[in-house]
């Protein structure tokens, strides 16, 4: 904003941003006066990363406010609504001190000296980018409440994933809203991992603030960084301008997305040909040009961020013109859907050409291991693509119960990113779909087992019982490259692993896509 703050702004900054440089092998900075914090949004990011802020700063208030009671109860209780490792642990130390659940959004906002804003963007659905474009409505609304009720100069904070140039769309709401009040914008993309959440939030590779290049955008920007030096060394804090922050998370999940669907596009090919991905990979990995991670063939990417925000990225790229960089990136999307359809059709073309009345046990419906979250898993498309063959299901996952299932497997596409209490409140049971809390029960008479989800239980199972209680010819289709394939082998089973050399049985019965 060109607006210059006003004395008591100016004496406010001082007050929660003062410093003292400590010597400790390394300089960090520390806030030396009390602060309070705001979070709009208890979801996956919001609820993590403030109670890390309140563990390792305990100087500091931190309010995490939500509209929905329900999940601000279970916050506040022994039973958290999402599950990452390490998390209950952080919680319950701080939770009653320096960190609270609340629905009372507008009093710990009018309270507050940062506000982060951590709420839904999902795929519009309807209207100019369905299909593609971010649905800002939840930010805009949260920005016209933070002007309604703020008293105090604040700095604003996205913790979303927003589109370019969404913070100066913010920036005009609050600035004609503000009622002489001054907000500085702040661009704080999350960089987490779900299943290692609380470890990136310990030991972050980086955190990220854009802001603008004014003297009170600067300002504000280190208020930030003062919060985050409590733990982060100095150097991996890095600094920008808002458009740059803003399009870097975009571009850091477009790139892990590629590298993804590249190396399953590798996974078919290395079928026909009889080459094993893995042994591809590794070889690929140790150039240290190109490095190990994200380069585990599977089913397919999954996650609230990655399609979404490639969506995001090609509407970008659509609208200033360069529909080239669009198709580009529209590419690694069509290889992830080609990747899941794929698998569905190997298992029917592999069980003669039909599953029709055949239990097919499921084991994992979660995106990856160690969350519960089933946000764009590939296991739904999975799930929907083999009920359409009019197969039974039998699905089992540790940490996802059977509402949720049926939820996903009944809601249309991008409804799922949306507040739980604008999606379907009875979600419509899915016929032939029964969720069980074992493996051994999801297996019993099936014809064919699906790894959907890289679970460690699921490569300690005894197989041999498994197989003794299947139905024969027994199938393992495994999604995740989890099992070993010989040894189930040995024991009878037929195994289709994604990108590995194929059974003679599955030789005879190609998938055709």
């Amino acid at each position: 904003m060109q607006n210059h703050l006003n004395d008591e702004f100016v004496f406010r900054y001082k007050l929660i941003g003062s410093v003292e440089h400590i010597k400790s092998g390394k300089d960090q900075l520390f806030l030396s006066k009390m602060v309070k914090i705001c979070c709009i949004g208890a979801g996956y990011v919001g609820g993590p990363t403030m109670a890390v802020i309140a563990l390792k700063c305990p100087n500091i208030q931190v309010a995490v406010v939500d509209i929905s009671t329900a999940r601000i109860n279970a916050w506040n209780s022994d039973t958290l609504p999402i599950y990452e490792p390490g998390l209950d642990e952080v919680v319950k130390k701080c939770r009653g001190k320096n960190l609270s659940f609340s629905t009372d959004v507008e009093k710990h906002v009018a309270e507050s000296d940062i506000v982060f804003v951590s709420v839904n963007t999902p795929t519009k659905t309807q209207g100019l980018g369905a299909g593609k474009a971010a649905d800002l409505t939840y930010w805009e609304s949260a920005a016209r409440m933070i002007a309604d009720v703020a008293k105090s100069n604040k700095i604003v904070v996205e913790k979303s994933t927003v589109p370019v140039k969404t913070a100066e769309a913010i920036e005009k709401i609050l600035t004609h809203n503000s009622k002489g009040i001054n907000f500085s914008i702040l661009s704080n993309p999350e960089f987490l991992a779900e299943g290692t959440a609380i470890s990136d939030l310990l030991n972050p590779d980086r955190v990220l603030i854009g802001g603008r290049e004014t003297p009170e955008g600067k300002k504000a920007i280190e208020t930030l960084r003062d919060v985050y030096a409590h733990w982060v060394p100095v150097d991996r804090i890095l600094c920008t301008n808002l458009w740059s922050a803003e399009l870097s998370k975009l571009a850091a999940n477009a790139f892990l997305a590629q590298r993804i669907s590249s190396v399953n596009a590798m996974s078919a090919l290395c079928e026909a040909t009889g080459a094993d991905v893995s042994q591809v990979a590794h070889a690929v990995g140790k150039d240290t040009r190109i490095g190990p991670k994200f380069l585990n063939a599977s089913v397919g990417f999954g996650g609230s961020c990655f399609q979404k925000d490639i969506l995001n990225l090609v509407y970008i790229c659509e609208c200033n013109g360069i529909p080239e960089v669009a198709t580009y990136w529209k590419q690694v999307i069509k290889v992830n859907d080609y990747q899941k359809t794929r698998f569905v059709n190997r298992i029917v073309s592999s069980m003669f050409n039909t599953v029709s009345g055949k239990k097919i046990a499921v084991l994992g419906f979660a995106f990856k291991k160690d969350t519960g979250d089933t946000r764009e898993t590939p296991a739904i498309d999975v799930c929907k693509g083999l009920i359409g063959d009019k197969a039974k299901l039998s699905i089992y996952d540790p940490q996802v119960n059977q509402d949720q299932i049926q939820r996903d497997l009944s809601m249309k596409k991008f409804d799922w990113d949306h507040p739980v209490h604008l999606q379907p409140m009875s979600p419509t049971s899915v016929k032939d779909v029964s969720v069980v809390w074992d493996a051994y029960t999801a297996t019993k008479d099936a014809h064919g087992i699906c790894i959907l989800t890289e679970w460690d239980e699921f490569k300690n199972l005894d197989y041999q019982k498994i197989f003794n209680d299947m139905q024969k010819p027994a199938f393992v289709f495994d999604g995740r490259n989890v099992v070993d394939a010989e040894k189930l082998r040995k024991i009878g089973f037929i195994v289709y692993s994604i990108g590995k050399p194929l059974d003679d049985w599955l030789k005879d019965m190609p998938a055709v896509a």
